[in-house]
């Protein structure tokens, strides 16, 4: 997708008489200060004799001071305008931030032998990560975890987009693949080559106890309980990087008590002061070591570790989903 420059002509109108203005009065300055320097120079001896040295010199200073203090004022006028856009740019950030939050599901479902707990936290104010649960009328529950390649507002956009449409995707009861299929099409229409998005996606019957999964290029879910030591890879490549991707549909049956752990990298390369990442067998040891409590208790140690880890500077967005099966 080609992204062509808004110019506003108005706002070049009034750029750059600023730009011509400013330079003109430095010009001015820099010139009556060399012309009082060389007339000091020259005419020390006679500044006390003649009143025409006299008047000259007084001309220039006056005049000099006079084209300083246009520059201060210049200056201040320069520093209100950077101060009231940079408070429209944080009030229009604020704004996108809570459209995104509006995005994310508000209340996981419960029920149909699953429980969840999940959630995103933004490195800078907008995230491109994004997770969800939709429970279907055929008693199917469908769940996902994404994370959208670049930073920012670019990529919170195509995070939305994804949102959009794989809501109207599910609700045709496609199966993972055809799901992942379209959505792959999709995101490589409105793309270009270097935006992508790594995605798992997931399936779950809860008559037959059975969840068909698709991993597009995502990092493989921690699993605990009976199936533990699988490797949830089964899948393709990421969404948006080839239109006639084909993906397959990995599936398991889960036992009561048994856990996925999904999460975007911001979690498991999360650095600490020495350079060293967060890592997935930290990320495992510590589900391990208190997986019989609840999943929101879980949740909880998890950040807190992270950003004991990294110090509190999230060089990525975070997200975190743990899903653990009921009887």
């Amino acid at each position: 997708m080609e992204v062509y420059p808004i110019v506003c002509p108005q706002e070049n109108l009034l750029v750059m008489p600023q730009l011509k203005g400013s330079v003109r009065d430095k010009l001015y300055f820099i010139t009556f200060l060399l012309v009082a320097a060389v007339l000091l120079y020259l005419g020390h001896d006679l500044l006390q004799r003649s009143v025409l040295l006299t008047w000259a010199l007084t001309l220039g200073g006056t005049t000099g001071a006079s084209v300083l203090a246009l520059l201060f004022y210049r200056l201040r006028l320069q520093l209100q305008a950077s101060r009231r856009e940079l408070a429209r740019k944080e009030a229009e950030l604020s704004f996108a931030l809570e459209v995104q939050r509006a995005l994310f599901p508000r209340h996981l479902p419960e029920g149909e032998g699953l429980e969840f707990s999940a959630i995103c936290i933004p490195a800078r104010g907008i995230s491109g990560d994004y997770y969800d649960v939709i429970k279907l009328s055929d008693g199917h529950l469908v769940f996902g975890i994404a994370d959208i390649s670049g930073k920012g507002i670019s990529a919170a956009i195509l995070m939305a987009n994804l949102q959009a449409l794989l809501r109207t995707l599910v609700a045709s009861n496609s199966s993972p693949a055809q799901v992942c299929k379209q959505l792959n099409q999709h995101l490589h229409q409105v793309t270009d080559a270097s935006r992508f998005a790594t995605f798992f996606y997931a399936d779950w019957c809860a008559t037959q106890r059975c969840l068909s999964y698709v991993n597009a290029g995502h990092n493989p879910p921690i699993l605990l309980g009976s199936c533990q030591g699988q490797q949830l890879v089964r899948g393709g490549t990421p969404l948006g990087m080839f239109p006639s991707a084909e993906f397959q549909v990995g599936r398991l049956i889960l036992q009561p008590d048994d856990m996925l752990v999904l999460y975007s990298d911001g979690i498991t390369e999360a650095v600490s002061r020495v350079g060293e990442e967060f890592g997935e067998s930290r990320l495992e040891d510590l589900v391990r070591q208190h997986a019989g409590k609840p999943l929101a208790v879980i949740q909880s140690l998890i950040l807190e570790e992270v950003e004991a880890w990294s110090g509190n500077e999230l060089d990525d967005d975070m997200t975190l989903m743990l899903v653990r099966a009921t009887r």
